[in-house]
């Protein structure tokens, strides 16, 4: 005979008391979801795990270091058994039974009257999975549930609670797979996307036929589409309620001009949602092998946008502090000015010798690394064509790469 499914439903427990019994490591497992879900809890176990007491101790549950005692369970709107001794199991859901209380039985699934789902948790989203006696198996469907939700491969989209705004989504330093999560979850669920081109490019290609993709050509050095006209966008498009997500390359606070897009936004009354992206300040660095920081060699690090020359007026960084410090100095935005820029360190004190890495494309299948010293840098990016989008580094932790 084949075996009977069980009936799947979800459990409002707020403020409902829940009864466990033993307070070991199976306990332990459950006591978060149950906490979560704002159950009160009292947990019944002659002695308990160190996270179980510390859970007591700060007034999340109710113990009480005693053995289980028929009358328990009379209270309860659900309860789960834990403890060791099959003998007080058997007693305890028997007494669940009679009184009819949902139990789950840790040391026997055939003998309870419920079962815990493999269960896992996405932006607002539950999923619990159940597949009778293989939990593995659930575990392995509710992980893969779980993270298509998150990284966007798995569309579902929102509908009732959905609410138009925009979302400034970093979206790392190019390799698609550096976006975060909840960027890419975003993305999936948006109407129009307003894109950089150092954006992570090739996730545009997963986006469905109905979904706007605007260019905002923001390519360096070359043709731009005025700031204006991308806050135009913006706001026009979610004003007319869509849900809009502007991807940026790195994150949208670092050289970004994403405030200036979030005052603008807010101004025009719209939502924003700010989603960190993995700057290219410090993992285009470590895709090529070199730590911004390293034990015994620097221990700071500093980031400076090298697109307005040292001799500038408009320039507002100070060159001679720079290069007085002892840390890594990363520059973006610097290629078609490093020559000026390494000049000037030196100038100021900097030693000529100091080693420099310059990494174009970084994380991407084109990149590459060119090394060379203050005094030589200039030449290599001229001699070797770099061409932005290309990151900086100074300072000796280049020798570690």
């Amino acid at each position: 005979m084949p075996e009977q499914p069980a009936y799947p439903v979800g459990l409002r427990l707020t403020g409902r008391r829940v009864v466990v019994l033993g307070g070991g490591t199976v306990a332990q497992r459950r006591l978060p979801a149950l906490l979560a879900a704002g159950a009160d809890i009292l947990l019944i176990a002659p002695s308990v795990t160190p996270s179980v007491q510390a859970m007591a101790e700060t007034g999340e549950l109710r113990w009480e270091p005693r053995g289980y005692r028929r009358g328990d369970i009379a209270d309860a709107w659900y309860a789960l058994v834990a403890t060791d001794d099959p003998e007080i199991n058997a007693a305890a859901s028997t007494e669940a039974e009679e009184r009819r209380v949902w139990c789950v039985r840790s040391d026997d699934a055939e003998a309870a009257t419920a079962w815990t789902p493999a269960t896992g948790r996405s932006e607002g989203v539950t999923v619990a999975v159940l597949t009778g006696r293989d939990p593995r198996r659930s575990a392995a469907v509710r992980d893969a549930v779980v993270e298509g939700l998150r990284d966007g491969t798995l569309t579902a989209p929102r509908h009732r609670l959905r609410t138009p705004g925009v979302a400034l989504v970093g979206g790392g330093p190019g390799d698609p797979d550096l976006i975060t999560v909840r960027g890419r979850r975003l993305l999936a669920e948006a109407d129009v996307v307003i894109a950089d081109r150092l954006g992570p490019r090739d996730l545009l290609d997963e986006l469905p036929p109905h979904v706007e993709v605007i260019d905002a050509a923001k390519i360096p050095y070359g043709r731009a589409m005025a700031q204006d006209a991308i806050n135009n966008a913006l706001i026009e498009h979610a004003k007319a309620g869509k849900s809009v997500v502007r991807l940026k390359g790195g994150d949208p606070f670092v050289f970004g001009r994403g405030k200036e897009e979030a005052q603008a936004l807010a101004e025009a009354g719209i939502p924003v949602t700010v989603v960190p992206g993995v700057t290219s300040a410090v993992s285009v660095p470590a895709a090529a092998g070199i730590p911004v920081t390293h034990r015994g060699v620097a221990h700071e690090f500093t980031v400076v946008s090298g697109h307005v020359a040292p001799d500038d007026p408009r320039s507002l960084v100070d060159w001679k502090a720079l290069a007085a410090l002892r840390g890594t100095l990363v520059l973006l935005m610097a290629v078609e000015r490093m020559g000026a820029i390494a000049e000037t360190l030196v100038r100021h004190g900097r030693p000529a010798t100091t080693p420099v890495a310059v990494i174009q494309e970084g994380t991407t299948a084109a990149q590459r690394r060119v090394d060379a010293t203050l005094e030589t840098v200039g030449r290599h990016i001229a001699e070797e064509g770099i061409r932005p989008p290309a990151v900086i580094v100074v300072g000796d932790v280049v020798t570690e790469g």
